[in-house]
């Protein structure tokens, strides 16, 4: 298994990823072993409505409630997060992952799960890497490895999650926050 293992926790894209999905992105990993690992960027929010593909969900959605792409892999399928608040048993249809993270099966009944989560966000597709391929990443500097907080994956301002993520790290690494979108133009 990787050296720093990172299931729970969220990667920053660092400034050498200069485009695609993972420019400027943050993703929080859902499970990161010896198999390889998946995630979903939480920060890419899509003109797509909830509604239009899986009626009933967009009520229960988090502000903003549209789709989010997480990430470049099965971009036809879609991924429900929900928050469970406490420490009880996750309610049916609903898998807990970590913390308050949990999956849930979009084959739900909205309502049902609606009472008994405090957040949701649905993702088309997600981040998977293959075995080694994100500790390699690491290694090379395409990613900062860093705590996640509780309301990091339903932010009402997903836009600006790159940044807010990374002011509240400690020196050297908070300076990043403030690295031109363009290097060139500064």
């Amino acid at each position: 298994m990787s050296a720093l293992p990172a299931t729970g926790r969220l990667l920053v894209a660092t400034p050498q990823i200069e485009e695609g999905v993972f420019r400027r992105s943050v993703v929080l990993v859902l499970h990161h072993g010896d198999d390889g690992a998946q995630g979903v960027v939480l920060n890419r929010p899509i003109e797509a409505g909830i509604d239009s593909v899986l009626p009933g969900w967009e009520s229960v959605a988090s502000s903003p409630a549209t789709m989010f792409q997480g990430g470049p892999v099965q971009l036809d399928s879609a991924l429900g997060l929900v928050a469970v608040p406490g420490d009880s048993p996750a309610p049916t249809g609903v898998r807990r992952l970590f913390g308050a993270v949990a999956l849930v099966d979009l084959d739900s009944t909205p309502a049902d799960v609606a009472t008994e989560v405090s957040g949701l966000r649905i993702f088309a597709g997600y981040a998977g890497w293959s075995e080694g391929q994100l500790d390699t990443e690491i290694a090379t500097g395409s990613w900062y490895v860093v705590d996640a907080e509780p309301g990091d994956a339903f932010s009402g301002d997903p836009g600006g999650l790159w940044h807010r993520v990374l002011r509240r790290q400690a020196p050297p690494l908070r300076w990043v926050a403030w690295f031109p979108a363009d290097p060139e133009l500064n």
